[in-house]
Formats: structure tokens, sequence, C-alpha cells
């Protein structure tokens, strides 16, 4: 028995993260094991991971020590939550995943787009998503959203000029990973915004078993 492994991405304040804890309450009430976990971050490890790569005070992190604790956090997440759970038929739903790394650390930084892919496979150990949503909204736009007046953490407070090649990233996975991901205009108001979502996951859900079926 195998479930679904669901991630969704996009820019700082796209609205990811609302939407995807909106999924995670839908599919609970209709019966079915459905997680909610997040990138960096899901185990204890990789949360610890997570602060530090967030923390303003480690501005100045060397841009492939920054990929390596991405991808030590991922490979943790991989072998500790994320494969257990969807070989055991439970729907996860993760807040960004390798699609967020190759966008910010090869679109964004400007490192080696086969360097980081070839990274990402590695700490996946080619665990992929069945569907992505991308949530896409302009930059300045999301960032806005994201910051509300407040500094923001490490990576909001990069260039917006890095935040606009951050999607174009996303925008251009999307083309390339055309079978698994869908774009939703994240100028929609949000429950336009779900209502989409709903409507791509409801065919791939026939597969899935519910409490108590």
């Amino acid at each position: 028995m195998s479930g679904l492994f669901l991630t969704f991405e996009g820019v700082e304040g796209c609205g990811k993260s609302s939407q995807s804890s909106r999924l995670l309450d839908w599919l609970q009430n209709e019966g079915y094991s459905a997680i909610l976990t997040r990138e960096p971050g899901g185990t204890p490890i990789a949360e610890s991971i997570r602060d530090f790569l967030l923390d303003t005070d480690t501005q100045g992190l060397d841009i492939m020590a920054e990929l390596f604790l991405f991808e030590a956090a991922r490979a943790q997440h991989v072998s500790e939550l994320l494969r257990p759970a969807i070989e055991g038929g439970t729907i996860v739903i993760c807040d960004r995943y390798v699609d967020s790394t190759t966008a910010y650390q090869s679109y964004g930084r400007n490192m080696p787009l086969e360097e980081v892919l070839t990274l990402n496979h590695t700490a996946t150990a080619g665990l992929a998503p069945d569907i992505t949503f991308l949530i896409d909204l302009p930059a300045e736009i999301g960032l806005a959203r994201a910051k509300a007046g407040a500094a923001g953490d490490r990576m909001e407070q990069e260039s917006l000029s890095f935040h606009q090649r951050v999607r174009d990233g996303f925008l251009a996975i999307a083309d390339q990973e055309s079978h698994r991901t869908r774009i939703i205009d994240g100028m929609e108001d949000i429950d336009t915004i779900f209502e989409q979502i709903q409507g791509i996951l409801t065919p791939l859900l026939e597969t899935i078993p519910r409490h108590g079926s």
C-alpha cells in the first residue's frame, strides 16, 4: 500500500503554507490518513538545521555550505519521516521540497543547475512528489505579504532581484516537470485557490483508502 506525496512550492508569501494546512484539514475530515510537514524541517534534527539556516545571524554563510545543510536536513526528513509515511499509505503534504532548493540555490544563488539536481537526487534517494502545487505570484507582492512590515528571516532579507530569479526558477521547473506540477495563480482569493487544489487532487484520491474502508 502506498499513499500520496504532495508538495507546495512558491516564492515567499505566496500562501502555500495556508493552503497546505487547509488541505490537511480537508483530507482528514474526509477520512484519509494525512500529515503535514515542511522543509527544511519535519524532524527534530532537520528542524535544528532549519533554525540555523533561517537565522539572520548566519548572514555570510557560504553558498555551498548552505546547499549542503539544506540537503542534510532533507536526507534526514526523507529517511525518518517521508518515505516511511508514504510507504505506509499516508497522504503526505510537504511545504517546500526539492524544487525550492533548485529555485533558491541554482536560480537564486546562481549555483550550477546539474550540481544542485544531483545533490537533490542523492538526498531524496529518488523520492519524487506525485503532485506539486506551485502557487505563483510576483516576487514583490509575495515579499510584502511575508514580511508585513517586519525585517523577515535570512531568506526573506535577500534582494528583490534574488526573489525574482527564484520565481523564474520555479516557473522553469514547472515547465520541465509538467507531468507533476500544477501552476495556480496566487493572485486569486484563498477560496478559489483551494477549490482548484481540490479539483486537481480529487481524481487521485480514488485509489487511496479512507479510514474504515
